[in-house]
């Protein structure tokens, strides 16, 4: 006779309900005993109690960053297979999640077949495609902001000082999406 069958634990952090909600059935349905939080500190809690095996974290939670738990989580499970998911997809943050411990980082919107891709990955691919159209110089701006936004541990009013703009219109640049 055998007993219960053991499904991998995932940890789903993200401050869409809906989406949450969504990706929460579609990851049930591959096998995946699910849990999921919207907020840091919610997240957290769980994360001490469940010790997931995979996590997919948003890198935006309402004002706070993700990359903060890719860190945490990291540092108590080592093992644990993190995937980073943002709708503001930088290069600075990119790779901020990959160095704190990341398996991967996908820009929404995403497949769900790319996450579960993503958790399998072990090393890097050497023949991803380079692109031969430069950054607009909006998206560099974009990508500029956010590096040193990155470098002062995302103080906005720390960023807003050393590029010379005021705090509301860093926080309105910070709010768009990259072009």
């Amino acid at each position: 006779m055998t007993g219960p069958v053991e499904h991998p634990s995932l940890l789903i952090v993200d401050d869409d309900p809906v989406f949450c909600d969504v990706l929460a059935k579609a990851m049930t349905k591959r096998g995946f005993d699910v849990t999921y939080t919207h907020t840091i500190t919610s997240a957290l809690e769980k994360v001490e109690s469940l010790m997931p095996e995979y996590a997919i974290i948003d890198l935006k939670l309402s004002d706070e960053s993700g990359l903060i738990l890719i860190d945490k989580i990291k540092k108590l499970d080592p093992g644990t297979r993190i995937v980073m998911l943002t709708g503001y997809a930088s290069i600075a943050t990119a790779v901020e999640a990959i160095k704190l411990g990341a398996t991967h980082y996908l820009a929404k919107p995403v497949d769900v077949n790319d996450i579960m891709a993503a958790f399998e990955r072990t090393s890097g691919d050497t023949e991803v495609p380079i692109s031969s159209h430069p950054l607009s110089v909006g998206r560099l701006e974009w990508e500029y902001i956010h590096r040193i936004l990155t470098e002062n541990n995302n103080n906005i009013s720390v960023t807003a000082r050393i590029l010379n703009m005021h705090r509301r219109t860093l926080q309105r640049k910070l709010a768009k999406k990259p072009v």
